[in-house]
């Protein structure tokens, strides 16, 4: 077995080892969210409660991610959101730093991002302002700001693309195994809340049964999906 102690970009990085030995998994939360942590079904900041699957544990598979390779765990975000996490005072003041830089990048003067890709229908986006690709769709509900992955394990990306056009304005969600996205400048982007800087083109992917995910059996059983925030660490 494997485990991990942390937020969720450290979690990501740590199953991607485990899935790629074939090794049980164990998400210790430590981090600000633990958004990963509530979805598998393990109390955020419960770290005494997760070390107990090492001991006496349960397994079951659920799925990864990737984008250009790299392994995501919850989502990653462009446009808007990943331009934020590539300021250096969003670790210190996210949510500060979100309005500070709210008029440049969403008021009326703002340019969309130039991310390119193809909906369900083959209706072709050429700039939206945010593009989240979740591992497993999030059930949205705009109103709290809230979302929950009812499963890890459907073997899809949740794709959610909010644009003023075209080719229609508004909030769009569809899922899908697999999405290809196009630019014609390097990407930013927050994967599992962590800045990272992508060459284009980006090729997202649903990595099916990827994880043996172990969870403790007295105090949480087998981990059913809990409500978080759509975010990252």
């Amino acid at each position: 077995m494997i485990g991990m102690a942390g937020g969720d970009g450290s979690q990501a990085q740590v199953a991607a080892v485990a899935s790629e030995l074939d090794l049980p998994y164990i998400c210790v939360p430590a981090g600000t969210r633990n958004h990963f942590a509530l979805d598998i079904g393990v109390e955020p900041g419960d770290v005494v409660g997760a070390l107990d699957a090492f001991s006496d544990g349960a397994e079951r598979r659920i799925d990864l991610a990737t984008v250009n390779g790299r392994v995501f765990v919850n989502n990653v975000s462009l446009g808007f959101y990943g331009r934020v996490v590539q300021s250096k005072e969003y670790r210190g003041a996210k949510f500060r730093t979100v309005i500070e830089m709210l008029p440049e990048l969403l008021g009326p003067g703002a340019a969309p991002f130039d991310l390119r890709f193809a909906g369900p229908d083959g209706s072709r986006y050429s700039g939206v302002q945010l593009l989240l690709v979740s591992n497993n769709r999030y059930a949205i509900d705009l109103r709290e700001r809230e979302g929950t992955r009812g499963g890890m394990d459907h073997g899809v990306l949740g794709v959610v693309v909010v644009t003023a056009g075209p080719p229609l304005p508004g909030v769009r969600e569809w899922n899908t195994p697999e999405l290809g996205v196009d630019s014609g400048t390097t990407v930013e982007a927050g994967v599992d809340g962590e800045a990272v800087t992508f060459e284009p083109p980006l090729l997202f992917a649903s990595l099916p049964g990827a994880l043996r995910i172990r969870l403790p059996i007295r105090r949480h059983g087998h981990g059913r999906g809990r409500r978080s925030r759509v975010g990252g660490s």
